[in-house]
């Protein structure tokens, strides 16, 4: 674990986005071109923290997937989850659009989403929820014990506020998307309230392309 790289637009987001019955889908913010440019011109630049660290879970196909990209590609990391219709957080899809621009680019990713929700999100029901925003989503999830070594590791937080009749259980998380090398060193975090072409764009600056 390393002391990150991190751009300034991360600071335009906050750290949690509640899932509190809207539909986050729609909200991806443009930035005006100067202050875009003003956010890549000098990254990367450091965080006054450390973030990430190994883990081991399960993904939606039922292998084992640590922090280490087994095809050795970049990947886009979220925490958050899979079964919520409706009112799912805006990363879901900039994630997926982001990671279709990238590589038709050239340039390959992964995108993981990490439950924070574990009796919802099962081996056995994740691939079906994310496959409704992008066949390209990964869904990871694992023992109580296995997810808090990721949590802890990437300093993610949640909380779980209600229980909808519909929905089930409704939490408030974290909302920073990270951006990891292939051996799963986090380079930087992104807000998910950029448009896919922005996200593809402060990517681009650590991965190339």
């Amino acid at each position: 674990m390393r002391a990150v790289p991190a751009i300034a637009v991360t600071l335009l987001a906050g750290m949690a986005l509640a899932h509190d019955g809207e539909d986050h889908g729609q909200g991806a913010t443009t930035l005006p071109d100067d202050r875009l440019a003003a956010a890549l011109k000098d990254a990367p630049t450091a965080l006054p923290w450390q973030v990430g660290g190994p883990f081991e879970l399960t993904d939606h196909t039922g292998r084992t997937r640590t922090q280490a990209d087994p095809e050795g590609r970049h990947q886009l990391l979220f925490f958050g989850y899979a079964n919520c219709p409706g009112i799912c957080s805006a990363a879901l899809p900039l994630m997926a659009d982001a990671v279709a621009e990238l590589e038709a680019g050239g340039v390959e990713m992964a995108a993981l989403v990490v439950t924070i929700d574990p009796k919802l999100d099962t081996v056995e029901t994740m691939g079906a929820s994310l496959a409704k925003v992008s066949d390209d989503l990964l869904g990871l999830t694992g023992t109580p014990e296995a997810l808090d070594v990721a949590y802890q590791a990437f300093q993610v937080e949640f909380e779980h506020l209600f229980d909808d009749p519909e929905h089930g259980p409704i939490y408030s998380h974290g909302s920073f998307i990270y951006l990891l090398d292939p051996e799963g060193e986090v380079l930087t975090q992104v807000p998910p309230v950029l448009p896919p072409e922005q996200v593809s764009a402060i990517v681009r600056k650590y991965v190339g392309g």
